[in-house]
C-alpha cells in the first residue's frame, strides 16, 4: 500500500519518519488493521510537535502499514476490557484522542490523509480532521458506531451533521460503508484517486517546496483525481425526506412509506442497531449541525462517551460484534419506544472539571 521510508526514526505501533520535506506519520499494527492504542495517540502528538517545529518539513502525511487499510479505529478490545473491569482507560484515552483530532484540524502546515482500505472510527478521527485527504476506489469509510451502543465520535458529529442534505444522517444511523467518490460527495474527502497512482503523488509529496500551502498542496493532489461513480447520490432524495426528522421513531416510519428496496435495507440497518445509541446519535447529530466549531462538537463527544462507556450497551454491543461475535446484542432497553428523552439528557449533562477543554 505504501512505499517504506529508507531511515525510519523509530519502529513500532507508529514509524514518524522524514522524508525529503514530507514528515511522515505511519499507523503500523498491520494485524489489527492500525487499530489505534493510547500510545499511539501519545506517540502522532509528539510526532506533529516535531513536524510543526521543523522549518524542513512542508507537510504532513498519513498513511497506513500493510494492505487493508488506513485504520480501523480505536482498539476496541482493550476498551472493552477496562470498561467491565470498571476501569478509566476509555476516559483517559478519548480525551487524549479528541485533542489529538483537534490538533490535527488546527495544525498550521498541510496535512495529507492516504485514505486508502478500510477506514473507521478512530481513522476518521485522525484523516477526517486533516487539510487534505485523498480516497481511493479500494477505500471503504464507516461509522457504525450505533451498531456497538455507541455514537460516531472523534468528531463524527460535526463531520456527519455538516454533510449535504441529511446524507450525514443516514450514514450515522445506518453504519453503512461509503467508498473514496461517495466519501467526497459528503465531504469526508477532498480527492479520490486510482490507487496505482499513489506511489507517484506520494513521492510528489515528499518533494512539495518549504513553504508549500493548502493551495499548492490541493493543486497537486487534484491532478491525480478521477472521476468515479458515487451511487448514494441516486438516493438523494429517499435520503432526504426520511432522514430529515429528528425522531428515529419518525424516521423509521418515513421509511416503511417509502417502500423501495433502498428503504427497506436502511430501515434494516437502523432496526438491529441499539436504540439508545440510535437516538443518542440523532440527538448529537443536530446539536452538531448548530454548532459553531469541531472543537465544541468534540467537548459535547466526551461528555457523552464518558457516559457511553459506562452503560450495558456499550459493553454488550462489542461482546456481540467483537468478542463472541453472536452478532445478538441484547440491547437495554431493546425497544426504541423504552428510550426516554431524559435518559439522554444524562449523555450531555456538564461533568464539570472533568469536562474536555480544548
Amino acid at each position: 500500500m505504501t512505499a517504506q521510508p529508507a531511515t525510519p526514526v523509530n519502529e513500532g505501533d507508529l514509524i514518524a519518519v522524514r522524508e525529503g520535506s514530507a514528515g511522515v506519520l505511519r499507523l503500523n499494527r498491520p494485524k489489527a488493521l492500525n487499530a489505534l492504542t493510547l500510545d499511539m495517540v501519545r506517540a502522532i502528538m509528539r510526532a506533529l510537535d516535531a513536524f510543526e517545529a521543523d522549518p524542513g518539513v512542508a507537510t504532513v502525511l498519513l498513511e497506513g502499514s500493510g494492505e487493508r487499510g488506513l485504520c480501523a479505529g480505536g482498539d476496541i478490545r482493550t476498551l472493552y476490557d477496562s470498561a467491565r473491569a470498571g476501569g478509566d482507560l476509555g476516559r483517559i484515552f478519548w480525551r487524549e484522542e479528541y485533542t489529538l483530532n483537534a490538533r490535527i484540524a488546527s495544525l498550521p502546515k498541510p496535512f495529507v490523509s492516504y485514505m486508502d482500505g478500510l477506514v473507521m472510527g478512530g481513522g476518521i478521527g485522525l484523516a477526517g480532521h486533516s487539510s487534505h485527504r485523498v480516497t481511493t476506489e479500494r477505500t471503504k469509510i464507516a461509522m457504525p458506531e450505533v451498531g456497538l451502543g455507541f455514537f460516531p465520535d472523534v468528531g463524527g458529529t460535526w463531520l456527519l451533521s455538516h454533510a449535504p442534505g441529511e446524507v450525514g444522517t443516514y450514514y450515522a444511523l445506518t453504519g453503512n460503508t461509503m467508498g473514496g467518490n461517495e466519501a467526497v460527495y459528503i465531504g469526508l474527502a477532498d480527492v479520490c484517486i486510482s490507487s496505482k497512482d499513489w506511489p507517484a503523488l506520494r513521492a510528489a509529496i515528499t518533494r512539495l517546496p518549504t513553504g508549500a500551502g493548502t493551495s499548492e498542496t490541493m493543486t497537486l493532489l487534484k491532478q491525480f483525481s478521477a472521476n468515479g461513480l458515487t451511487p448514494i447520490a441516486a438516493h438523494r432524495q429517499s435520503i432526504d425526506r426520511a432522514f430529515a426528522h429528528d425522531t428515529i421513531e419518525r424516521t423509521v416510519a418515513a421509511l416503511k412509506d417509502e417502500d423501495t428496496e433502498f428503504a427497506r435495507a436502511s430501515l434494516a440497518a437502523i432496526l438491529d442497531k441499539s436504540p439508545r445509541g440510535l437516538k443518542l446519535a440523532l440527538k448529537l447529530l443536530r446539536l452538531g449541525r448548530n454548532s459553531k466549531s469541531l472543537k465544541e462538537c468534540l467537548a459535547r463527544e466526551y461528555r457523552a462517551v464518558c457516559e457511553a462507556y459506562a452503560t450495558h450497551d456499550f459493553v454488550e454491543g462489542i461482546r456481540a460484534a467483537i468478542i463472541d461475535k453472536d452478532r445478538d446484542p441484547k440491547w437495554s432497553p431493546p425497544r426504541l419506544e423504552d428510550v426516554t428523552p431524559q435518559m439522554i439528557e444524562q449523555y450531555l449533562e456538564p461533568r464539570g472539571a472533568d469536562d474536555l477543554i480544548i
